[in-house]
């Protein structure tokens, strides 16, 4: 999306209704201005909390020493987007050594079963086998660690910082 009109105000013709009189096309040409800075503004938002509020969930659970689980996370996501299948089996091992296995230096909280099944599906890796583990870690960090952030100091200085930005 692009967030500013001004490169775009010599194209706003083409957007406009032949049937509709200059006044109102007028306020339309407001109305989609105001549309558009209220989108990018979210943009705004979107993007500074994706870079800041994972920058701070992260912090935060290093103060609980539970970031395993974040970087678990992230690292199945990047994972998914791996394209090389010759590639896919040794990220698959890395990330299953380093958070999955008994005694992985990051180990996760996981229950046996899913352990196992994550297990067998690194054996014949797909861009699905840590699905199962990940959605279990997702549903702790949601149900558990998530609530806390949101009301620890740490979450309450990223509203504040994003207030003064967006002020």
């Amino acid at each position: 999306m692009l967030c500013s009109s001004r490169p775009l105000a010599r194209l706003l013709f083409l957007e406009r209704d032949p049937c509709v009189s200059a006044k109102d096309d007028k306020k339309q040409r407001e109305n989609q201005n105001r549309e558009r800075e209220a989108g990018c503004l979210e943009a705004y938002r979107k993007a500074f909390y994706r870079h800041y509020g994972v920058a701070a969930f992260r912090a935060f659970l290093k103060t609980e020493f539970s970031e395993e689980n974040l970087e678990f996370w992230l690292a199945c996501e990047e994972f998914k987007k791996t394209r090389s299948t010759t590639k896919l089996a040794s990220k698959a091992h890395r990330i299953f050594e380093e958070f999955i296995d008994v005694q992985a230096p990051r180990e996760v909280n996981i229950d046996f079963q899913t352990r196992e099944v994550t297990r067998n599906n690194v054996q014949e890796p797909s861009l699905s086998c840590f699905d199962q583990a990940q959605g279990k870690v997702h549903s702790l960090m949601e149900k558990d660690s998530y609530p806390r952030f949101l009301r620890s100091k740490i979450y309450t200085d990223l509203l504040t910082q994003t207030q003064r930005r967006l002020s």
